[in-house]
């Protein structure tokens, strides 16, 4: 979409240098925690620390200032006090750097004047010095294949991957790529922008949607400040690639707080509702639905048709769990069809004819947790043409009660194996209340596999429901 945005930005996201100015000696200092972070995560490109009272800190050379680095500089990050910023910016000029991410806070957000005054003056530096701002009041790039790590605190990393993602929130980053990374979900990269007043969430976006290494982009936004641009992108967007939004600042008290978080411009729930409908987005309303739609998208294929059959009851009567997964899915608009006669026929004679058995939901308890029997009844219930994906329920506490662990692991292998026939995709729902350390061991083998894992039917239906709107608007809007 934007060749020259795609250029311009690849610098940032995948610098040979980065200068931290404000880095200290002290481990509480936001420089040295950053500093820490790139070191533990073995960043690709040079590291120049900048501070005019050291001349080694972590086992670096140190500088006193920004151009007294004798190489050149693509990245500055800043975490000194904002009345020494103005400074700072000129040494950015001389020195030629790309772009300057500023964790420094107490600009615009603030409301005030003077924090008003002096980011417009840092925008001023800027355009005159031919070099970008993120920020300020953000912490900046999350480059996985560049070893840039989101987190300052953890040095999170993560697997490389095809997810993009902004957010103009710096918890709101750090809590989805943790989230994230723990879920499954891979990142190609990611940036808190935070104010804005340079690179904004448009310019992001612009980036993204040109990105060959990003396939789906998430998005966390409290407001932006050129509405008919950002529609007109979202809109292009759409077209060529599966958009998330989870848009903060709706209620009244909400939009006080996203006003007071990074000055932004905001803008009712039912603008925002209707105009992202329009253009194609998916509209999540938390960080579960965010995370868990943009897993989907990762690891499942768009679908002509969204007709799915739950299978439940694996090591015990499944009948009124079935009932309530047709509940939950025909709530959230997933349509579980009958089986056609044969596929009745076939589950007949390999289970019997007991009350809820034969119908969709598909209880197997009738297997008597006899795994290859549970596999037979999942490939008869999946070579059904009228069903589209299924989801396997899989209670953690009752099959660590009721089974042995060999026997979960014997499960995994089977679920990935017919994953690997690729015939049907598969969704595994994995609840737990007491064994959340077990639930998450099979969750990475599922995972692995690349077969998506959900806490709880809801989430996994709703990120399906998701997929299913945003297929149904390629079919019939674009």
């Amino acid at each position: 979409m934007n060749q020259e945005k795609l250029r311009e930005l690849d610098t940032i996201f995948y610098p040979q240098s980065i200068a931290i100015v404000g880095v200290s000696q002290d481990e509480q200092k936001m420089g040295n925690r950053y500093l820490r972070a790139l070191l533990s995560q073995g960043f690709k490109g040079k590291i120049y620390p900048v501070n005019p009272n050291s001349n080694n800190i972590l086992g670096l050379k140190t500088y006193p200032n920004l151009q007294s680095i004798p190489e050149p500089v693509d990245y500055v990050y800043v975490t000194i006090p904002r009345d020494r910023v103005l400074s700072l910016l000129d040494d950015c000029a001389a020195k030629k750097v790309k772009a300057v991410g500023f964790f420094t806070a107490g600009f615009s957000e603030t409301g005030e004047k003077e924090g008003i005054e002096l980011e417009k003056e840092i925008l001023k530096k800027a355009q005159e010095g031919g070099f970008r701002i993120i920020g300020p009041n953000c912490l900046g790039i999350y480059s996985p294949r560049a070893n840039i790590p989101c987190s300052v605190l953890s040095g999170l990393l993560g697997e490389v991957g095809s997810i993009a993602f902004l957010s103009q929130s710096g918890s709101i980053i750090l809590r989805t790529v943790q989230k994230g990374i723990a879920s499954g979900v891979h990142f190609s990269k990611a940036v808190n922008f935070g104010n804005g007043c340079d690179l904004d969430s448009i310019d992001f976006l612009e980036y993204f949607a040109s990105d060959p290494e990003t396939k789906v982009i998430g998005a966390y936004l409290e407001g932006i400040r050129d509405g008919s641009r950002f529609l007109q992108t979202i809109k292009e967007i759409s077209k060529r690639k599966p958009l998330v939004i989870w848009k903060g600042g709706k209620t009244e008290t909400g939009i006080r707080a996203a006003t007071s978080h990074t000055g932004a411009l905001t803008s009712s729930a039912l603008i925002w509702k209707v105009a992202l409908k329009q253009a194609g987005v998916i509209e999540v309303h938390n960080l579960e639905g965010l995370v868990d739609t943009l897993l989907a998208f990762q690891e499942l294929p768009l679908l002509r048709g969204y007709a799915v059959t739950v299978i439940s009851g694996l090591v015990n009567g499944g009948g009124g769990q079935s009932v309530s997964a047709a509940d939950t899915c025909g709530y959230l608009g997933l349509e579980l069809p009958p089986f056609r006669d044969k596929t009745k026929k076939q589950l007949n004679a390999l289970l019997g004819q007991v009350g809820t058995i034969l119908h969709n939901p598909l209880d197997v308890s009738q297997a008597l947790t006899r795994i290859e029997t549970i596999r037979r009844a999942i490939e008869i219930a999946s070579a059904d043409q009228g069903i589209n994906l299924i989801i396997i329920q899989e209670n953690v506490d009752l099959i660590l009660r009721l089974q042995p662990g060999k026997w979960t692991e014997q499960m995994s292998d089977m679920i990935v194996a017919l994953r690997n026939k690729r015939k049907k995709p598969i969704v595994v729902v994995l609840e737990a209340e007491l064994a959340e350390a077990e639930r998450m061991t099979m969750a990475r083998k599922l995972l692995a596999a690349h077969i998506p894992v959900f806490p709880t039917l809801e989430r996994a239906a709703k990120a399906i429901a998701n997929m299913r709107q945003y297929s149904d608007y390629l079919k019939y809007e674009v």
